[in-house]
């Protein structure tokens, strides 16, 4: 897996450069350019509301699934159609926004307690997921990548990862981990610190964990 990928998260904790100094960068939902030969990240694109997966979560609350929401949903929306008509907002370049879906999910539901909730859940769903695909192919297309990878809560969706891995049949090749690592946020910090000490990145013996980091 050489060369530069687009990488999709759900929660993405990103060591980035910010001109003169290194920071920590912290995001939500974020589209990246990462380069797998020197471990670099290029932020394109992130949320600026809610992360997919806190969408995921307050639309399975709403509706009476519980927590968490993400399976629930998924499995819910298997037995629906996406036949309800839902906003899909259209942010400036490769930013995404999920408030405006989950608060019109939240309105239906709020006016007709009796909606069809496994049509609600494949619609949201649907929605949610042409989102994270235009925003991707643009990105693609713009810096001419054919790998995208993704990682977080993003990647155990089931309609997530079938609708990425369609993106093959246009020459595109597609990763993402085995479904009982994709929420596993250790293992994704132990795989981050392990490229970061092989590229030469160690901190000194005063480093100290950050419990109030700012986002």
């Amino acid at each position: 897996m050489i060369g530069d990928f687009l990488f999709l998260d759900d929660n993405l904790c990103l060591f980035c450069k910010d001109e003169e100094k290194e920071k920590f960068s912290l995001c939500k939902t974020c589209l990246s350019k990462l380069d797998y030969v020197d471990n670099e990240f290029e932020i394109l694109g992130k949320t600026r509301d809610d992360a997919i997966g806190e969408a995921f979560d307050k639309v399975a609350r709403v509706i009476g699934l519980g927590y968490p929401g993400g399976p629930k949903v998924d499995k819910l929306a298997k037995e629906g159609v996406a036949n309800i008509e839902l906003p899909k907002p259209h942010m400036e370049g490769l930013d995404f926004s999920f408030s405006g879906i989950k608060t019109a999910i939240i309105n239906l539901h709020h006016k007709n307690p009796d909606i069809n909730k496994a049509n609600l859940c494949a619609s949201f769903e649907k929605d949610v997921t042409e989102i994270l695909l235009e925003n991707t192919i643009e990105a693609a297309k713009k810096l001419n990548i054919n790998k995208i990878a993704l990682a977080g809560g993003v990647s155990a969706n089931s309609y997530i990862r079938q609708e990425f891995l369609k993106l093959q049949a246009k020459g595109y090749e597609i990763y993402y981990p085995e479904m009982i690592l994709c929420t596993d946020n250790a293992a994704m910090i132990a795989s981050a610190g392990y490229y970061n000490f092989m590229a030469g990145k160690v901190s000194d013996m005063y480093l100290n964990a950050i419990p109030n980091l700012k986002i």
